[in-house]
């Protein structure tokens, strides 16, 4: 199989918008000014609902005018009169004289007035699905203390009857009083009879009672999986609740699936937050973190759930399996296979035919190693994290065997690797796996993503930009953790820590990321954290890498398409790309920088329809 057909074997937080459109009688209301819909609303929103697609705005021929038309497709910031819309793609820019030229009868023209409209945002790093799971779950977000998470979590068992699962995540150790995670003995008080599973806000380490374990046969017998370990009681192989990487990754692997109007709910749900946040494709890096994900892929694409699309990226234990399954679904809606079409393929205008019903396959998601605490290093932390000792490094989650021979596999393909890496030790085996493979096959236009690219040393900056590597940075985890990472990194690797402006000056592209659900899935606080790089006390971590917000603009539109491989069709306003593009309150070139997570996100629009509107 082609792994680039991917479903087409046979073709190779959001907060409310402060001048937004508010429903009212006779019309729109613009702030203050009253705007009759036939001239300056916008678009009507399009209501996804399952097996059905979204009604059709009043017109597909649009013409957009009135204010700030950023077309992203420069280095520097460049403006247009009028956009017009046809039927999904971007037909026209330019002039308004010469788009009023373009006027048909059913044209609808809308006047922006005065907001800025700008090419969709592009998820580079997100967990869509992971997301809508947790929207089922209780948030221990900000608990103080462990008293605290319990009644959180009593108060979602109140509320969730029944004999399933009770699940949190959102508690952060280092920012709690006893600095450490709950033990199962303290989860007990939540339940003794039900599980109970409650994860950290990073995603890679975790918590379960006694009644998890009894259900899952987890015991003093079973042994740690590589990369990753049970926290076991003082004296003992007994495990005492906390749990981190692979651990935390097999118990969450066997949580009971998601089924029938919840299954419904993960995908809507998760989506409807993308699309609230100006994002017009969204990610799942990570199909197989639970055993349902699969399933749950298949179901938004039978039922039609998607209103922006969707690229996943298979767990790296689990690409055989999933590609299996996606050459299936690919055969079963393909119109050509034996000349007869088993299943009508929804058909979209675009330029890129990979996507069956809003999704398709990117490629693989590998781990090398954890969250901050554990990220792997070359050599010691400033400051050990709590419970290490002062020679602790951190550690690998991946034999360099398995990412040697996945990187030699695919480097060739346009099936794209996804790495997880914290330290620049994880760095370093990503870069030694792939420069084996430009020995092998020579260079090729794989772009390989470093996620998160946490620290690099200067040397592997340079050794990035002559393999192609692209760094997605979660740039927001400079204000949420900086305070608790600055000691633990040190100043020397702090220096080059999401080191933005370091990638721009060796001209290597990078985007920005939000890793949904580790942090809400919202772009322009991302947009904010690179120009600033200050912590939640007010530090400012390395100045000295903060980039201009035209240059944060790009990583989450034009860099962002380029990554995913889909510059042809996203990522900028250029004529014959999709009508991908956000409306936002304010212009984010034009204000002061400090300002720009105050934006708000007036509508988003997917191939010239709504699907979002303030």
């Amino acid at each position: 199989m082609c792994l680039a057909c991917f479903f087409a074997p046979v073709e190779h937080e959001p907060g409310t918008a402060r001048r937004g459109l508010l429903r009212g009688a006779g019309g729109f209301a613009l702030g203050r000014r009253a705007v009759p819909p036939a001239a300056g609303a916008l678009l009507a929103e399009a209501v996804f609902v399952p097996e059905a697609r979204a009604a059709e705005p009043r017109s597909s021929h649009l013409i957009f005018t009135g204010g700030d038309i950023l077309t992203m497709a420069g280095p520097q910031p460049e403006y247009v009169e009028a956009m017009v819309v046809d039927r999904g793609r971007i037909a026209f820019l330019g002039s308004r004289a010469e788009a009023m030229q373009r006027k048909r009868a059913k044209t609808q023209v809308i006047d922006l007035a005065g907001r800025t409209l700008l090419p969709g945002f592009i998820d580079a790093h997100g967990h869509m699905i992971y997301y809508g799971k947790n929207l089922a779950d209780a948030s221990l977000k900000g608990v103080a203390d462990i008293p605290e998470l319990v009644r959180r979590m009593q108060a979602h068992a109140a509320q969730t009857p029944g004999q399933g699962w009770l699940v949190g995540m959102g508690y952060e150790p280092l920012k709690m009083a006893e600095k450490r995670a709950p033990t199962a003995a303290e989860l007990d008080a939540i339940s003794k009879d039900r599980p109970v599973l409650v994860v950290h806000a990073s995603g890679h380490g975790g918590s379960m009672n006694h009644a998890l374990m009894r259900a899952l046969g987890i015991d003093a017998n079973i042994a740690d999986p590589a990369g990753g370990e049970y926290v076991r009681v003082a004296g003992s192989r007994d495990p005492l609740g906390p749990m981190e990487e692979v651990a935390l990754i097999d118990v969450r692997n066997r949580r009971p699936p998601f089924q029938g109007a919840a299954a419904d709910r993960v995908i809507t749900a998760a989506a409807a937050a993308w699309a609230r946040n100006g994002q017009t494709t969204a990610m799942e890096c990570g199909v197989g973190l639970g055993a349902d994900d699969v399933a749950l892929v298949q179901h938004a694409i039978d039922r039609k759930l998607l209103p922006i699309d969707l690229v996943v990226f298979a767990k790296d234990d689990k690409i055989d399996a999933v590609t299996k399954e996606a050459y299936g679904i690919g055969q079963a809606y393909s119109a050509e296979v034996g000349g007869t079409a088993r299943k009508l393929r929804a058909m979209r205008p675009d330029l890129d035919k990979r996507y069956v019903n809003r999704v398709r396959l990117g490629g693989a998601k590998f781990w090398l190693d954890g969250n901050p605490v554990v990220a792997w290093m070359s050599t010691p932390y400033a400051v050990p994290p709590p419970g290490r000792d002062k020679d602790f490094r951190g550690y690998s989650q991946i034999p360099d065997a398995a990412l040697f021979k996945a990187i030699d596999d695919h480097w060739r393909t346009p099936f794209q690797i996804n790495m997880h890496m914290m330290g620049d030790a994880a760095v370093e085996q990503a870069l030694r796996a792939i420069e084996a493979a430009v020995a092998r096959h020579g260079m090729q236009d794989h772009r390989p993503v470093f996620v998160h690219c946490g620290y690099a040393r200067p040397d592997q900056i340079a050794r990035m930009k002559k393999v192609g590597a692209i760094p997605s940075f979660l740039s927001i985890s400079m204000f949420n953790q900086g305070d608790d990472i600055a000691p633990l990194f040190g100043p020397e690797r702090l220096a080059t820590t999401n080191a933005t402006a370091s990638m721009q000056r060796a001209g290597i592209p990078f985007t920005l990321s939000h890793d949904a659900p580790i942090t809400p899935p919202q772009i322009l606080p991302l947009v904010w954290a690179a120009t600033q790089r200050t912590t939640a006390s007010g530090k400012v971590l390395a100045p000295e890498q903060r980039i201009d917000a035209y240059s944060a603009l790009r990583a989450v539109t034009a860099d962002a398409a380029f990554q995913i491989r889909e510059e042809k069709a996203k990522g900028t306003l250029a004529v014959g790309k999709l009508a991908d593009f956000v409306i936002l309150d304010r212009n984010p070139v034009k204000i002061p920088a400090a300002e720009i997570r105050e934006i708000a996100v007036v509508q988003t629009i997917k191939e010239g329809r709504a699907v979002f509107t303030a």
